[in-house]
C-alpha cells in the first residue's frame, strides 16, 4: 500500500467512521425521542377526553335530594380558576334552587373529540345531552356543545375550563 493509501485509511478509519456512528446515534436519539412523544402525546388524547366526558357528566348531574353532595363531589375533578367560578355558583345558584324547585339533572356526553393535547394540556369538544326535570313537570331536554380545557395535576387530568360553544 503506497503513503497515500496508508493516509486515506487512516483518513477514513479515524475520522469518517467516527463522524458517521455519531451522526446514526444521533439520529437514533431523535427518532425515540419522537416515538415517545407521540405516545405520550395519543395517550394524553385517550385520557384527556375520557376524563372531559366523565367530569361534564359529574358536573351536570344532580338530584334535588343530594344536590350539595352530587355537586361538592364533582369538585375534585376541577382544578384554577374554574374549580373557583365552579364553586360560587353551584353555592350561590344551583344548589339553592335545586333545593328550592326540586331541580334534578342528568346529564349525558353523547359525542366528544379532541381538539389539541401535550402530555400536559388538553382541549377537548363535547357534545352534551341534559335533561332536566322540575318538581313534577316533564323532563325538558337541553343539548349544548362545550369546549373543556384540561390540564394534568399530579398525574390526573383536571377541568380548567367550561366553555359553551
Amino acid at each position: 500500500m503506497t503513503l497515500i493509501g496508508r493516509s486515506r485509511a487512516r483518513f477514513v478509519a479515524f475520522a469518517v467512521l467516527p463522524a458517521m456512528a455519531v451522526v446514526l446515534g444521533a439520529a437514533a436519539g431523535v427518532l425515540q425521542w419522537q416515538i415517545v412523544s407521540n405516545r405520550e402525546t395519543a395517550s394524553a388524547v385517550g385520557d384527556s377526553v375520557q376524563a372531559a366526558r366523565n367530569t361534564a357528566a359529574r358536573i351536570l348531574s344532580y338530584q334535588a335530594d343530594t344536590v350539595e353532595q352530587d355537586l361538592t363531589a364533582a369538585r375534585d375533578h376541577l382544578t384554577g380558576p374554574f374549580l373557583d367560578s365552579y364553586t360560587e355558583l353551584v353555592n350561590t345558584a344551583v344548589i339553592p334552587a335545586a333545593r328550592e324547585r326540586q331541580i334534578s339533572a342528568v346529564a349525558e356526553v353523547v359525542a366528544a373529540a379532541s381538539v389539541s393535547a401535550t402530555p400536559e394540556h388538553a382541549v377537548a369538544l363535547l357534545f352534551i345531552n341534559q335533561i332536566t326535570t322540575v318538581g313534577r313537570d316533564a323532563p325538558t331536554p337541553i343539548p349544548s356543545t362545550v369546549r373543556v380545557t384540561l390540564d394534568k395535576v399530579d398525574g390526573r387530568w383536571l377541568v380548567s375550563g367550561f366553555d359553551p360553544v
